[in-house]
């Protein structure tokens, strides 16, 4: 067996062990296992630290500690065998490349226009937040010389440790934002804002301190800095319109050629030598050349989908563990040491939160979110330990000083998720919202004045033409009030670093970042102009209808993203929430698909919870794959009516949609038939089990009063028809699926309650032998959504019942709109 420590540089790959050979004694088998013992323990530590709502970057920090000398690389043998020191070299290199990428990432989702057009509040947030840390890390750096980091150069130590206590983790804070339910609200939006100029002055403040690192003349500094700017206008004069180029050549809907992909990239490692031979690293080049990339198209996105993956997943760790491998959580043995630990922690809090909550009072924010906003602005990530890495390979931070600045680092960032649930807790809002009248569409009935509120949520573009053609069928044309329509779109929050791209994506989307004046509000992100295709098609509606709608968007993972939605129904007051169904259509014969089992769990949640009526949308493209026009509408909708609560909720909403002119309503009720000898309708009954006297007669009633309502049969068309004629109980069942099958076979739309009992009941046996069920839909919802039944959308509505709702505490929205 080789010796180790006879050899200079390692072999890249052995001849196996059958040949005598260790594995770990070459560089790729010992890279390929160091990179899946990094990855394997910190997805663990996040699986771990998850129900605490720590961002994954806690998790690989940690991982790192862990696996150097502060825990189990104190083990020689585990540290000589997994991370010897021949082997740093490779360990190093891949974690830069991979730096290098994600610094790419984090360039390609800046967007500088959001910059241009922050508001005063953010930007005076943003200033404070990084001068006071900066002034409070030069007096730090000066105490830390005099003790631990005596004998290093005093300029670079200076500037390195003002912006170590001054940076803001963007991409960290999104995500924090994100758990938080805070991302598109008020604070959030501030927030992102403040951070965002942070980022960048964080930037700046590191070339320059790079530069004052070297070990030449101030004239080479200042020769670095110059270089340094002359390569960024080169990169916005020359790179930038050969980037704008290929992204025209890359339109909507078409794949963008491998050759831009693979040129790109190339331009992003070109960037990167090209600064790193300036001196002041290739993080620099790839950052810069991520700025450039135009955000407009496909292009932006499909580089990131291209990149990020195999960066983040298996790259990216590494350098977690290269800094690991560095900190040395031992080193802190004395008193002194503890002491300087405590008040490095607490001059990163006293500028960053103090600062930042000064400033936001002076904006006249409340003082409870200033407080917030200051634990938010405090959060740090790997900017932090790139400052920090960058500040010990140039020999600027000892051991010691570099460990006590990481534990700084996580702990500010661990502390960030607890402190602001516990000071800004939005659910307090939902408490005082959730008193309000109309939970469901059936008490309108006789409320000729209220206005109808229902919150409509989609998944993406492909819901939009169907859910605005519902929303002109129902928005009434007389004895009614108003409609307004709040459009939220569900957004997963994934654990991919372009996450943060859903937020520029929320503030040109979602309220409150889509309406014209938010060029002139605080922190606008997006302004009118980045508006996309979905709110674009929102307001061309609202503007032609006289139906208000306000687009909105929820960012959170699959697990809680029901509660975005229960929290803004109670916020809005809505009478009705629209979910769209977990399956969409493949082909024109109605065939549905599933987009997976999380969407449908979500709906499943949302009607455990939700504060009133809830209605599952099967799109079958409702009047096509377009818009259609007011003018132009002409749809068939009917009502199956078995009985029940839900059915009458049913029949409420069909009645409004009967209102619009283009509209053809028919309610079918399914009765059992008239007894033997008597062939009147009269002595028919709504198909139903026995002990519902009291529904049945609030059946009778609603139907009584839809008969009152169409007295001179201009409205809509009332049916009944006859099941179990052939009395058995199989011929009921035939009787009964068929009937809904000939009725939905004419129509656009079917609305049907989700408990149908009786008729429903009856149906189930049938429809069991031919459906998947599905709970949240019911019996004869299921049916309707199955590939066979027909071609026809169907809206399956469950009234609210106030004795079947499960509480739940919820992070509430701050609320922004104005009705």
């Amino acid at each position: 067996m080789k010796n180790r420590t006879c050899k200079s540089a390692m072999i890249a790959t052995s001849n196996g062990a059958f040949q005598g050979e260790n594995p770990l004694d070459f560089a790729l088998p010992l890279v390929i296992l160091q990179i899946i013992l990094v990855v394997v323990l910190t997805r663990a530590l996040a699986f771990i630290l998850r129900p605490l709502r720590q961002p994954r970057v806690i998790a690989e920090i940690i991982g790192g500690i862990v696996l150097g000398p502060s825990a189990l690389g104190r083990s020689k043998t585990f540290l000589n065998n997994v991370f010897p020191k021949e082997s740093l070299t490779v360990l190093d290199t891949l974690a830069s490349i991979g730096l290098i990428f994600f610094l790419f990432l984090v360039g390609l989702e800046l967007d500088l226009n959001s910059l241009r057009r922050t508001g005063k509040r953010a930007m005076a947030i943003a200033i404070a937040g990084i001068s006071i840390p900066f002034i409070l890390g030069i007096g730090t750096s000066v105490v830390l010389r005099r003790t631990i980091s005596e004998g290093v150069r005093e300029p670079p130590f200076l500037v390195f440790m003002g912006v170590a206590l001054s940076i803001t983790a963007f991409p960290v804070l999104a995500r924090i934002l994100a758990e938080l339910k805070l991302l598109t609200t008020d604070l959030g939006r501030m927030a992102m804002s403040a951070a965002a100029v942070n980022d960048v002055a964080a930037w700046i403040l590191l070339a320059i301190a790079i530069a004052l690192s070297g070990s030449g003349s101030p004239v080479v500094s200042v020769w670095v800095l110059l270089s340094g700017a002359g390569f960024v206008v080169a990169a916005a004069v020359m790179l930038r319109p050969a980037l704008v180029r290929m992204a025209r050549h890359s339109p909507e809907g078409e794949p963008v050629k491998e050759a831009y992909i693979c040129a790109t990239l190339t331009a992003v490692l070109a960037c990167g030598f090209i600064t790193d031979t300036i001196g002041i690293h290739a993080l620099f080049g790839a950052f810069v050349a991520g700025i450039v990339v135009p955000k407009e198209g496909p292009f932006a996105g499909v580089l990131i989908e291209k990149v990020e993956d195999l960066v983040t997943g298996l790259l990216l760790p590494l350098y977690f563990v290269s800094s690991g491998l560095k900190t040395d959580v031992t080193a802190i043995s004395s008193g002194i040491s503890w002491a300087l630990l405590a008040l490095v922690i607490f001059n990163a809090c006293l500028g960053k939160i103090g600062g930042t909550i000064l400033a936001s009072v002076a904006m006249k924010v409340p003082f409870r979110e200033a407080v917030a906003l200051g634990f938010l602005m405090n959060t740090k990530g790997l900017v932090e330990l790139i400052v920090l890495n960058i500040g010990k390979d140039r020999g600027v931070l000892n051991d010691e000083t570099f460990t006590i600045m990481v534990l700084m680092a996580l702990f500010t960032t661990f502390m960030t998720t607890p402190i602001v649930m516990g000071i800004f807790k939005p659910a307090r809002k939902a408490a005082e919202a959730a008193a309000y009248r109309h939970r469901k569409i059936e008490r309108r009935m006789n409320d000729s004045d209220g206005e109808l509120r229902i919150l409509a949520c989609f998944h993406g573009s492909r819901n939009i033409p169907t859910l605005i053609n519902l929303i002109e069928s129902s928005r009434g044309t007389r004895r009614r009030g108003g409609l307004a329509v709040y459009a939220m779109h569900l957004v997963e929050l994934s654990e991919r670093s372009s996450a943060i791209s859903m937020v520029h994506k929320a503030r040109r989307n979602g309220l409150p970042f889509w309406n014209k004046d938010d060029k002139n509000r605080d922190g606008d992100g997006g302004g009118g102009g980045g508006a996309d295709q979905i709110v674009v098609a929102f307001q061309a509606y609202e503007q032609l209808s006289r139906v208000t709608v306000r687009p909105m968007t929820a960012i959170s993972d699959l697990h809680t993203i029901h509660e975005d939605v229960i929290a803004s129904a109670r916020q809005k007051r809505a009478a009705l929430i629209i979910l769209p169904f977990h399956k969409t259509q493949l082909h024109a014969d109605g065939a549905m698909e599933s987009i997976g089992h999380e969407y449908q769990h979500v709906n499943r949640r949302v009607l455990l919870h939700a504060p009133c009526s809830v209605a599952i949308l099967i799109d079958r493209c409702l009047g096509g794959s377009a818009q259609v026009s007011a003018s132009d509408v002409s749809y068939s909708v009917a009502v199956l009516f078995f009985g029940g609560p839900d059915d009458r909720e049913a029949v409420a909403y069909g009645m409004r949609m009967a209102e619009h002119p283009g509209i053809s309503l028919t309610v079918v009720r399914f009765v059992s038939p008239p007894p033997a000898g008597n062939a009147s309708a009269e002595g028919s009954v709504g198909i139903r089990v026995g002990g519902a006297d009291e529904q049945r007669s609030s059946d009778d009633e609603c139907i009584a009063q839809l008969l009152e309502w169409n007295k001179d049969g201009s409205v809509l068309k009332f049916e009944e028809k006859y099941a179990g004629s052939r009395g058995g109980k199989e011929e009921v069942e035939e009787e009964i699926v068929a009937g809904i099958k000939e009725v939905a076979g004419r129509c656009n739309l079917v609305l049907v309650g989700q408990r149908a009992p009786g008729g429903g009941a009856a149906a189930a046996a049938a429809a069991a032998r031919l459906i998947d069920y599905c709970p949240e839909l019911g019996w004869v919802g299921s049916y309707l959504a199955s590939s066979n039944s027909t071609t026809a959308s169907v809206l399956v509505i469950k009234q609210h019942d106030p004795s079947s709702v499960i509480s739940s505490p919820l992070i509430e929205e701050e609320d922004v709109v104005v009705p």
